[in-house]
Formats: structure tokens, C-alpha cells, sequence
């Protein structure tokens, strides 16, 4: 696996090796030893997925305090944008963001840290996404951040006309708006 760490601190890009043949390939996703070597100790305790059409945009999701989690994300069918947004007070990069395309393609994975809000958006016709957490869902630790705030400056690739939004989704807070943030 090649690890390649972003212009943000503590966010990876992990690109799995894949060995191919006439039946197809093979890669390993997910090496515990070669993981703590790059990136460092993460328990990881549960695994999440979900599909999506074109369009659909989740996010930009986060949870506070004790149940903060840091995520490793992948798309095992089609193409989405995932975004890393850095919420972590002190940081340098705070209120910046990272976006790259991941493709079940490519393999590539993002890992994000504590302190992140993340979201996806799906540019194929469908994806399927999946996750590892370092710890559970809390849905009383839960926020969202408006995944339109201008002051966050990001281009999800695709026209709002064509999204597609949860309530909650829609009704996201811009980041001024956030007082302070535990992680």
C-alpha cells in the first residue's frame, strides 16, 4: 500500500496494490501492522455502508466530544467526492478541506482523523461506500455542517439542481455560526 499524507495533517490517501490476472485481482484493504506504521494506532470497532444514486450528497457530518471518530473510507462500486473538513481548534488548517475522488476502480481509501467533518457526494450512476469507525454512532453527539457554506469554498463537481439531500442534510449549520468543538 502506498500511504501519501495530504496538505492537511493527519489526512491520508491510501492506495492499495492490486494483482491481476485474467480472473480479475486481488489487494488487501486493510493491514493493521503496515496502517500503524504510516498513519499510527486506531481500534477500529465497527464497519458501516451505504448506497447511494447519483447525485446523493451526505454530509458534511460530524460527532463531538467522547464519541468524536475517525473514519477510513472507500467506494467498493463507482465514484464519489469525499471531503475532509478540518474542525480541530488549534489546527493551522482549520476550516480547510480536503477533496479527492475515490473510485472502486482505483481502490483508493481517505483515512480522516478526529476532528473532521466528512462527507461524500456520488458521481456515478450508483455507489456503494464503506467505512471504518473508531467508535459508535451517537446520534445525541451528532452535527452537521452545511455542505454549502460559501466561507468553506468547496466544489462538490456536480450541479446543486442535481443533489440530492436528507432534512437533516439540508439543514446544516454554517461554520461561523459553530461556537466551539470538542474532540
Amino acid at each position: 500500500m502506498e500511504f501519501i499524507e495530504q496538505f492537511i495533517k493527519g489526512v491520508w490517501l491510501i492506495k492499495p496494490q492490486r494483482f491481476g490476472d485474467s480472473r480479475g485481482y486481488f489487494s488487501e484493504t486493510w493491514k493493521q501492522q503496515e496502517f500503524e506504521a504510516h498513519v499510527g494506532k486506531v481500534n477500529f470497532v465497527q464497519d458501516n455502508e451505504s448506497f447511494s444514486t447519483r447525485g446523493v450528497l451526505r454530509g458534511l457530518h460530524l460527532q463531538c466530544g467522547e464519541w468524536s471518530q475517525a473514519k477510513l473510507v472507500r467506494v467498493s462500486r463507482g465514484e464519489v467526492l469525499d471531503v475532509a473538513l478540518d474542525l480541530r481548534s488549534r489546527s493551522p488548517t482549520y476550516g480547510k478541506h480536503v477533496a479527492v475522488r475515490l473510485t472502486h476502480e482505483g481502490g483508493e481509501q481517505l483515512f480522516i482523523p478526529r476532528g473532521f467533518a466528512h462527507g461524500f457526494v456520488v458521481l456515478s450512476d450508483e455507489a456503494q461506500f464503506q467505512y471504518k469507525v473508531d467508535n459508535v454512532y451517537a446520534p445525541q453527539s451528532e452535527m452537521t455542517i452545511a455542505f454549502n457554506d460559501p466561507d468553506l469554498g468547496i466544489d462538490w463537481l456536480i450541479d446543486p439542481d442535481e443533489m440530492l439531500l436528507s432534512e437533516k442534510d439540508k439543514a446544516g449549520r454554517w461554520l461561523k455560526d459553530v461556537k466551539s468543538l470538542e474532540f
